[in-house]
């Protein structure tokens, strides 16, 4: 198949010589309204065409060759307002759009996620949280991704401490919440178990887009409770070259647990060439508390990135390798145990029994349990006692820590200006290895080993614009090859193929929008010694956009959505202390389906911005933990089963400037 979507991609490239229909121009000039004065580097985007540019030294940008109708031209540039105007392109005519840009906190952020394009996230059919750069570093904490974007509208977090949390988006978790890197699955296993962490460095990214809700049409059937998108670098998203250097510089600190870290990013430009890259490291210490510090609490992480890229009229392609690496302790807090032992001497006798109550308690429902919790480590040698009494039951193997490593290698290709109903063709490979090993501290050994391979293509057609008709299809795939070893190792070397065909479309009849799409997918799953399985399933949607007074729109969407079962949900068998429980897979799941309907009510203005949404999802076939009421090696048993379910909820946010809610 993939074979297939290059054959197709070169047949419209060498057809692109052939006459396309009547077309116009926009072009126009950026600058900065207190001073005129002219703003390189401004991108500048066709909306819905999902066409971008970058303005050069003077200010000035320009589209050529535009199909003739209604469009949206929107100017971003970090930190200042994102304007909008609206053109109409005539036939062999151009239209000339100048922008004024202000320094302003409410702005109409951009995404790329909800549609596959650029867009405005006020415009976007589905609901998009777009955070910059700039937003993330203050909230770097810990280089986790749920630490991040705690706190969000309709975000939560998943956390056994602060370098594995993942976020939750309205209340879906694990396997239904997928996590991408510039479209892409990043490869790791942080969906598989509650001590698994997505590790990102906030100061290295460009942004962050979530999307709220079903997301399965475009990026496959495990994002059915959302999609959060780590948006890496302006030249990913943005197929044009530009001549110099340019570089950017972040620092971060923080007292509560010892943060310190930095980045460095840079790009050089030569005619249609780019050479980019850039690294950087961040790492914290154990929390520190008014009871004491956290033990086993602190975090680290390091990266570096290497990039090349031609960027043509026609042609453009580019070439990465990133490599990532870091470490993090799972903490784990006994209630009223946490306390600084030099102050209480006189007390050590009865907090040693309090101690031992509650280390044999927790014992039951978390032994070997990585999640440990101790004091620092002059606190080790009061508890003697206590750890010849978890001894005994051949349990306790104390704090532990993960130690990881991701390699990632990417491939873009892009084929413009083809002939007749296509615009461009993108197709994206990328190749992801991940290892993370469990080591158990007390033994100075390591207790289990993850291995984690992953190759995806996604090949993508934009459809030239027809009167007001517009839209995007395409191919995805995907094979991984999973592997654990060690005591924890709950499932048997597996692996997985999928395949999927997908369409976007969109009407824009000027007053209303209309949306719709389908996806059909293909998972296959093969592991030693089980049972062989296959899952078929098709998504759908349609969404109705109507703008209301200046400034306002109200967007209804329904969504019908398919998951096919998780390698852990078909084949795990054991005890798994990342999440407390015995776990017992079941290799007959059946998929999940989904039917939802979001009701949203939005507005935008220099100085406010809102949105409130209210959803509705019900699941047939739902997968979920079944406790049996039994323990087995000392965690209660819980057993995969299968169930109808209904998520209802709502979620809002308000900004004004110089204040948010």
């Amino acid at each position: 198949m993939l074979l297939f979507v290059c054959l197709l991609g070169g047949v419209s490239a060498t057809a692109a010589e052939s006459e396309v229909g009547p077309a116009g121009t926009v072009r126009g000039t950026v600058t900065l309204a207190s001073r005129g004065t002219p703003m390189p580097h401004t991108t500048v985007t066709l909306v819905p065409l999902g066409r971008e540019t970058e303005t050069n030294a003077k200010g000035e940008y320009a589209f050529e060759d535009v199909p003739l109708g209604v469009y949206g031209v929107l100017a971003h540039m970090h930190a200042l307002t994102d304007e909008r105007k609206t053109v109409t392109v005539e036939a062999g005519r151009t239209a000339v759009v100048d922008f004024e840009l202000r320094l302003q906190p409410v702005r109409e952020a951009v995404t790329v996620t909800a549609s596959g394009r650029s867009e405005s996230v006020f415009e976007a059919f589905q609901t998009v949280t777009s955070r910059e750069s700039y937003e993330l570093t203050a909230r770097a904490a810990s280089p986790a991704l749920g630490e991040v974007l705690e706190n969000e509208a309709g975000i939560a977090k998943r956390s056994s401490g602060p370098g594995n949390s993942r976020p939750v988006i309205r209340g879906f978790d694990g396997d239904r919440v997928l996590i991408l890197q510039d479209g892409i699955r990043t490869g790791t296993l942080s969906a598989q178990s509650g001590d698994h962490g997505e590790p990102v460095d906030a100061g290295a990214v460009e942004r962050i887009e979530v999307i709220r809700g079903p997301a399965t049409l475009l990026y496959g059937s495990n994002a059915i409770g959302g999609v959060v998108n780590i948006v890496s670098g302006h030249h990913i998203l943005h197929q044009h070259p530009h001549e110099g250097m340019r570089g950017s510089f972040t620092a971060v600190g923080g007292t509560g647990n010892g943060l310190g870290g930095g980045t460095v990013n840079f790009e050089y430009g030569k005619n249609r060439w780019l050479l980019y890259g850039g690294g950087g490291a961040q790492a914290t210490g154990n929390y520190r508390t008014p009871l004491g510090k956290v033990f086993n609490s602190a975090a680290e992480m390091s990266h570096a990135m290497i990039g090349l890229g031609r960027f043509g009229e026609k042609y453009s392609f580019n070439f990465s390798y990133q490599k990532q690496l870091g470490q993090y302790g799972i903490p784990y807090n006994l209630e009223g145990e946490e306390h600084d032992h030099d102050d209480h001497d006189d007390h050590d006798g009865d907090h040693e029994a309090h101690a031992a109550r509650n280390a044999a308690l927790a014992r039951r429902a978390l032994s070997r349990v990585s999640l440990r919790r101790s004091l620092d480590a002059g606190d080790h040698d009061d508890h003697d006692d206590d750890h010849d009494h978890e001894d005994e039951h051949g349990h306790d193997h104390g704090p532990v820590r993960l130690d990881w490593y991701r390699h990632n290698y990417r491939l873009q290709t892009t084929v413009k200006q083809l002939s007749g109903l296509l615009e461009q063709f993108r197709l994206n490979v990328n190749y992801s290895y991940w290892n993370h090993k469990e080591i158990e501290l007390n033994e100075s050994e390591v207790g289990t080993n993850f291995f984690n391979k992953q190759l995806v293509y996604r090949g993508e057609f934009q459809q030239r614009r027809q009167g007001v008709l517009s839209g995007q299809f395409g191919v995805w795939g995907m094979h991984r090859d999973f592997k654990a070893f060690g005591a924890e190792a709950l499932a048997p070397p597996a692996k997985q193929n999928a395949i999927a065909l997908f369409a976007l479309e969109e009407l824009d009849l000027e007053r209303v929008r209309l949306q719709f799409g389908a996806r059909l997918e293909n998972n296959r799953f093969s592991a030693i010694g089980m049972p062989e399985r296959s899952f078929t399933g098709a998504s759908a949607s349609a969404g109705l956009y109507v703008p209301t007074w200046k400034g306002g729109a109200v967007v209804a969407n329904y969504m019908h959505s398919y998951r096919a079962p998780g390698l852990e949900e078909l084949y795990n068998n054991g005890p798994h202390p990342g999440n407390a429980l015995f776990e017992i897979g079941d290799p007959n799941l059946r998929r999940e389906r989904g039917n939802g309907v979001e009701l949203s009510l939005r507005h935008l203005s220099r100085r406010v911005k809102m949105e409130t949404n209210v959803f509705r999802y019900q699941f047939s076939d739902f997968i979920f933990f079944n406790p049996t009421g039994e323990f087995d090696d000392g965690l209660p048993v819980a057993e995969y089963r299968q169930g109808d379910s209904r998520f209802l909820g709502a979620d809002a946010r308000f900004e004004e400037i110089g204040r948010a809610s």
